[in-house]
């Protein structure tokens, strides 16, 4: 049986390996939390704020993440492909998610704004509308990926091959073009 929980703030706990599992979530916030040592089974997060908390190495691969926000936090080597993908929405702003995994999600209309993505695998994931916004994007891989019409304006540092990405409409800037034109050798002054 789940346990459920409706609009509770929580702040500054440190769960251990199984504290949140088989429990859902509704309109919660959480401030300062350490997920870091949990291996979540069976979790929901609804219309849930994570602010300032720490995800870095949590097994998420059964959670599900619908219409969740994350403020500040450091979310690193974490593997959202197994997530539960029914309603799965997140977005990110101000956080570390480098060397997480979105391999294969749908992440559409996801926004990521002023966040580290250093060597995320974003591999064959459909990125369709999603905004990076003063992103630091280094040796993050999109192989395979659908990035129409997402948003590159103002991220940096990626390096993004077009004969093997979907980005139809994608919106890049001039200062950025060498990480579409890598593959050629070629010099952008």
């Amino acid at each position: 049986m789940t346990d459920y929980f409706l609009d509770i703030e929580y702040n500054a706990i440190a769960y251990d390996e199984k504290e949140v599992n088989l429990k859902e979530f509704e309109c919660c916030i959480f401030n300062n939390c350490d997920f870091s040592q949990c291996v979540f089974v069976a979790v929901t997060f609804i219309d849930c704020t994570f602010n300032d908390c720490v995800f870095s190495g949590a097994k998420i691969n059964y959670v599900a993440f619908r219409t969740v926000f994350f403020n500040r936090c450091i979310i690193e080597d974490v593997n959202f492909a197994m997530c539960d993908k029914l309603i799965f929405e997140i977005h990110f702003k101000e956080c570390v998610l480098d060397f997480s995994k979105f391999y294969t999600l749908k992440i559409k209309e996801t926004t990521f704004i002023n966040c580290s993505i250093i060597a995320v695998d974003f591999m064959n994931a459909d990125l369709t509308g999603v905004v990076f916004d003063n992103c630091d994007l280094y040796r993050s891989e999109f192989s395979k990926a659908i990035a129409n019409k997402a948003n590159f304006k103002t991220s940096y540092n990626y390096t993004i091959d077009p004969s093997k990405t979907k980005i139809k409409k994608a919106v890049f800037s001039n200062n950025e073009l060498k990480g579409l034109l890598f593959k050629h050798d070629i010099t952008v002054k």
